[in-house]
């Protein structure tokens, strides 16, 4: 198995070992702090040999080394874990966009599973589970206590089976029971389409996929839009994308930057440092480009969207993401288990850290909860409306062409479409409002 770097935001870490050339009088403080090393390590063996001999049942050795293992890996910080073999080859099959499961990526916060983002179109995000809910319980069993790795294996269960989950949501009085049907997840990495003279990609996740069908999709779109000329611009929709390998990020970035940095990494010494550059070429051949955030958008989301927003080349529009700013190195162990392992920070061409600060939106939207006051409005701006043109005896406009009347028709049913895009998702209707508003303009200065 490879070294695999991860930029997503369900990962585990651990520290490592350096050895270095020091001055005589430091090499002695290090002999000592090894033999309290090697001290603390014979205290380990002795308390497990005590547990093997005296425990009051008898205990399954390997899954005691490896919970001890996996204890020693989630002190450090969220990210960082023992995967048990099963579990590095779930990772593997996760990046390769097909896998059982319930469709969402967690991590841990205050002993409770925390959501992360729900998957588009996965059993998850169909029974409305929503980025940051916690979850507390899994069919009545509590996960308080448990490891993020022991949670998740408890959420796990054949195709088919139902799963129930205890979930607490903010501004919700009371936690309440969501109910689940497994099932296998096929991640689609993007999903393109046009709305009005705008190409929306909808990235999901960061797999082995996701460059390869960005580039793919957008091409068939601008395609059926009549060619780039067309084009008002692209809306990059990275909501709820909690992110996923590196180097995906890194192409993705650089599908739409002709130069400059994109991100750089730093690690513990100075010279495991590195910077990623774009190359020449932009996918969007200049056009405007607005990018989609929330707050279940991680990591390697969040390094696009830094990249784009420094180098201004995008708009980033929507709410802070996760800021998660930390990079992960899976490494294989014998056995065929594997260690996650986080090994450096990464940062936004103009030299920021988003951990724990996320990536703040150029333009703060949020995305209004539906309420049965708002579907009431709706309803009544539905209803048919009397105007000049249904009155019997009215004037006819012979004043425009047919052409033009056909040009107003055209335009009133695209206004009609965006208002009802409007209704079904408002930020990503600001998005297509704002490239629609950059188009004009630019037109205008020609």
């Amino acid at each position: 198995m490879k070294k695999i770097l991860m930029a997503t935001a369900l990962g585990l870490l651990s520290g490592a070992v350096v050895t270095t050339q020091v001055a005589a009088p430091l090499l002695a403080q290090e002999n000592d702090g090894s033999s309290s090393v090697y001290e603390q390590l014979d205290l380990f063996g002795d308390i497990f040999e005590r547990v093997r001999a005296q425990y009051v049942e008898d205990v399954d050795t390997k899954k005691l080394i490896e919970s001890a293992i996996n204890g020693m890996l989630t002190s450090l910080d969220p990210h960082s874990s023992y995967l048990s073999p099963d579990d590095a080859e779930n990772m593997q099959v996760q990046t390769r966009g097909e896998f059982g499961g319930l469709g969402i990526e967690v991590t841990q916060e205050d002993g409770f599973v925390k959501v992360v983002s729900p998957m588009d179109g996965t059993p998850a995000d169909q029974a409305g589970i929503e980025a940051g809910d916690f979850i507390t319980h899994v069919d009545g069993e509590s996960v308080l206590g448990l490891t993020l790795n022991e949670a998740v294996d408890l959420m796990r269960g054949p195709v088919g089976s139902e799963i129930v989950i205890t979930v607490v949501r903010e501004g919700t009085a009371e936690p309440f029971d969501v109910s689940i049907i497994r099932d296998t997840i096929k991640l689609t990495a993007v999903r393109a389409r046009t709305e009005r003279d705008a190409v929306v990609l909808r990235v999901t996740t960061f797999n082995d996929q996701t460059y390869a069908n960005l580039e793919s999709g957008l091409a068939e779109q601008i395609e059926a839009l009549g060619g780039m000329d067309k084009v008002s611009g692209v809306v990059l929709d990275l909501r709820n994308n909690p992110g996923g390998l590196l180097t995906q990020a890194i192409k993705v970035s650089d599908a739409f930057l002709d130069k400059g940095e994109i991100v750089s990494t730093r690690g513990r010494e100075v010279a495991d440092g590195e910077r990623f550059n774009a190359t020449p070429g932009d996918l969007a051949g200049g056009k405007p480009i607005v990018v989609l955030i929330n707050g279940g958008s991680a990591s390697a989301s969040e390094i696009v969207a830094g990249a784009l927003q420094d180098h201004r080349r995008a708009i980033v529009v929507g709410t802070k993401s996760f800021g998660k700013g930390s990079v992960q190195t899976v490494m294989p162990l014998r056995g065929g288990g594997a260690m996650r392992l986080t090994t450096s920070r990464y940062f936004t061409p103009s030299g920021r850290s988003i951990q724990a600060l996320g990536v703040s939106p150029d333009i703060v939207v949020a995305q209004p909860r539906r309420t049965a006051e708002a579907e009431g409005e709706e309803a009544q701006r539905e209803r048919p409306t009397r105007s000049e043109a249904q009155l019997r005896g009215r004037l006819n406009n012979d004043s425009l062409t047919e052409d033009e009347l056909k040009q107003i028709e055209e335009e009133r049913e695209r206004a009609e479409e965006i208002a009802r895009l409007r209704e079904e998702d408002y930020q990503l209707a600001y998005a297509v409002d704002i490239l629609r508003g950059l188009s004009v303009m630019g037109n205008a200065a020609k």
